[in-house]
Formats: structure tokens, sequence, C-alpha cells
């Protein structure tokens, strides 16, 4: 991707936004639908801007994130703990350069990423995206069929296709309003924050152990398996389908199209995503404190699957209501994320073809892709086959990711594209300092997997 357009594009393109107007705005239906408190004080205006950071940090803390976070408190401690504050910190900082994509220029990710290369690297760059849309897809469906499994008993083939059925409820929420659907979004993160407050209370952790494992240490890269889940917890946590999600959805509000309407909506917005990832960085945290704390504590060190974790609660705390919270959460998580998945698939989809298919269908479309690997896994491996297929489901997200945050650093660092909105040297440095981190786990972890494959 060249850092700079030539003119002729930059004609092409206002022409495309004269002459077709209603393809050349993200989430046409919601497009700036929400309004925006102009004349009240701070925190009135902010919490008119409060919502698309949220539905973002649903990706945060969806089912693959329990499956990583699960796997790593059991077999290391708290060891892990710097690898989810270190990913947090990428993810606030990544989340923010998103919003200020949307809001300066107008275009999402996707739509910047198709306008900006041409027709080979806009084909690679969209199978990419697709491609991590169902990796994050099939830990969503993974994830709600355990808990459907652990709540109701469900047996996991049957969950798995029962999955398709959110299709539904996507829809009926689309039709409620922009508003109403962060409203259901966000009521059902407090659920899952308020089950793991619980579950941390009767897990009585360590908190000298906790702060020691926010400290980063040298053996999760010299330890393959230790990389290996360091690198998944990595992948379910900066996902690359929030970032082109982001950039669509804080373009609902109806902010001043001035520079200084920009400036300001670009603030508030960098505000909602950084309280939204810290309550993600809560949860992401909870999960793993609460495995270390309480299955490696007493030598459990192998607890890699959520219904193991889930049947162990209740006799290591004492309650069976730690394993129903578990599972209430569990739940919460897998239905939340399915909502902002689907709004991702259509980000991507529409901006780097330009071609608009029914939510029904786009909906129905990525849950079977989904669904066809993890029922065959089910059937065929068991409940051990959906855990590993969950863990492997987000190192997967985690190879991708380079593939939208190096153009995401190119685009938001070129002033022909985002004009006097381009980030500023040091802002630059950082960024690609993420993207060298990111490349070089990733290579570490492909040369384990070859040396490994090579010994087999």
């Amino acid at each position: 991707m060249p850092e700079r357009i030539d003119q002729s594009i930059l004609i092409d393109y206002h022409f495309h936004m004269t002459q077709n107007p209603k393809h050349s705005v993200s989430l046409s239906d919601v497009h700036r639908s929400v309004n925006i408190t102009k004349k009240g004080n701070f925190y009135q205006k902010l919490l008119s801007f409060i919502g698309p950071g949220f539905l973002v940090s649903v990706g945060y803390m969806d089912p693959g994130n329990w499956a990583t976070s699960t796997a790593g408190g059991s077999a290391f401690g708290m060891k892990l703990l710097s690898v989810i504050l270190i990913s947090n910190i990428m993810a606030i900082f990544l989340q923010a350069l998103c919003a200020r994509l949307g809001i300066a220029t107008g275009q999402d990710l996707a739509q910047a990423c198709a306008r900006n290369t041409k027709t080979p690297m806009r084909l690679l760059l969209w199978i990419l995206a697709e491609i991590a849309i169902i990796a994050t897809d099939l830990a969503e469906v993974i994830g709600t069929a355990l808990a459907l499994h652990l709540l109701f008993g469900i047996s996991m083939p049957l969950g798995i296709a029962l999955t398709a059925l959110d299709a539904i409820l996507v829809l009926y929420l689309q039709t409620k309003g922009f508003r109403r659907l962060e409203a259901f979004i966000i009521s059902l993160l407090a659920l899952i924050a308020i089950c793991f407050a619980y579950t941390l209370f009767l897990a009585q952790p360590s908190g000298s152990a906790i702060v020691q494992g926010f400290i980063p240490s040298s053996d999760i890269l010299t330890n393959p398996t230790m990389l290996y889940i360091a690198i998944g917890i990595l992948g379910a946590t900066v996902m690359p389908h929030n970032l082109y999600l982001h950039s669509a959805i804080v373009q609902t509000r109806k902010f001043d199209l001035t520079p200084e309407g920009k400036k300001s909506a670009i603030t508030f917005a960098t505000i909602d995503s950084t309280l939204a990832l810290m309550l993600a960085l809560f949860v992401n945290s909870s999960i793993l404190i609460l495995a270390a704390s309480v299955f490696y504590r007493a030598g459990y060190t192998q607890v890699a699957e959520i219904q193991q974790a889930h049947e162990l609660l209740t006799p290591l705390l004492g309650t069976q209501y730690a394993s129903i919270a578990f599972a209430v959460a569990l739940f919460a998580s897998g239905l939340n994320a399915t909502v902002t998945a689907t709004l991702a698939g259509q980000v991507v989809m529409e901006g780097f073809l330009n071609l608009k298919l029914s939510m029904w269908v786009r909906r129905l479309v990525t849950r079977a892709i989904a669904i066809v690997p993890a029922l065959g896994v089910a059937l065929y491996y068991g409940d051990k086959g959906t855990a590993d297929l969950l863990i492997a489901s987000q190192v997967v997200l985690s190879l991708q990711l380079p593939f939208a945050i190096v153009p995401l650093m190119l685009i938001v660092g070129s002033r022909a594209i985002m004009g006097e909105f381009a980030v500023k040297l040091p802002t630059k440095l950082f960024g690609w300092a993420i993207v060298a981190i990111v490349i070089s786990l990733n290579v570490i972890l492909l040369k384990d997997f070859v040396i490994g494959f090579l010994q087999i």
C-alpha cells in the first residue's frame, strides 16, 4: 500500500462519492443516525458518544478469550497476565486509530484499503479479513454451544446447530435502532462483569501474585507451550475484525463535519473505546486469575477446556453458584459476540467489494461456514477437539492481525488520505513498534510449528 495516492485516485474517489452517495458510507442503514449532545457539559456530550467502544470491546472478551486465558492460567499461574495487559494496551491504541480514521475520512478501514490499493491487494486483504471473521465466528459458535451445554445439558453438536438461530436475534435488534442495540450489548457486558466479580470474590486470589503476574517474564519467549498460548491470548484480545468494525460504527454519531467537530468527536470516541477496553481488561484478567487461583493453585495444570473448568469450580470453591455464574457469563459473551461479528462481516464485505447482501444472507453464510468445521470436530473428536479448535482459532486471528494493522498504520500516517488528522511521528513509531512485536511473535510461532512438524 503506497504512503501517498495520486490525484487521479482522489478525483475518482470524489466522483464516486458524488455519483453514488448511497454506496459511499459505511453501514448506510445506521450512518449518522444517533444524535449527539452539543450544548451540554463534557459528561453529557461524552454520554452521547458512549456505545461504539463497548460494541468493539465485546470482541475482546468473547469465548475465544475464555479458552486461551483458562488454559494459560491453569498451566502457568499468573505469568501470562502481562500478555493480557500488553495486548490490551495495543488494543486501546489501535482502536483509537480506527476511530480517528472513521471520523476524519468518513471511510471505514475496509473502504480505505479498497480505495487505496490495486485490485490484487484489495482482494487479498478482503480474503484475509473474511478468514479472520470466520475464525472469530468459529469461537462464538463453540462458546455459545458450550454455554448451552453447561446450562441446559444440550449436546455439543445440537448446540452448535442451534447457534444458527442467532440470525433472528441480530436482525430483530437492528430493527430497534442502533442506540437500543448498544444498550443490549452494554447490559450483557455488565452481567459478565458481575459474574466474574462474584467468582473472584469466592476464589480469593493473592494480590501480590496478581501484581507480579502483570510484570513480563522471559519464560514467555523461551517456553514454546507458553508462547503458543500467549499468541492465542494476543489473537483473542487484538482482533482484526474489530479494527474494521470500530472505524464504521463511530460514524453512527451525527457530529459536525467541521475540523473542530471532528476533533471533538475523535476525543470522545477515544475515551469511549478506552473505558470499554478497560472493562475488557478486567474481564480477561479475571478469567486468567480465576484459573490460576483455583486450578493452578490446586494442582490442576491441564485445564484447557471450558467445560472442565465449569465442572471443577463447584467442588473447588464449595458452591454450585460459581459454576452457574461462569456459564451465564459465557452465554452472555457468546450472544454478544454474534452481534458484533455480523456487523463486522457487513463492513468488510461492503467496504472491500461494494457488495451489499441482506443481513439474513450474510449472517447465515458466515455462521454456516463456522458451523461446518465446529460440528465436524464435535462429532469426530468430542469435547477435547472443540477445545483445541477454540484455541487454534485464536492463533489464526493473531496470524491474520498484521494484514489489518499494517494497512491501518499506512493509512492513518498518510496526509493524502487523512489530511490534518494524519498521526504525528511519535504515534507512528509506537504503532510500527506494535506491528513489529506482532509479526515477530508470529514468526517465532511459525518457526516452532515447522520444527515440531519436521520432528514428527
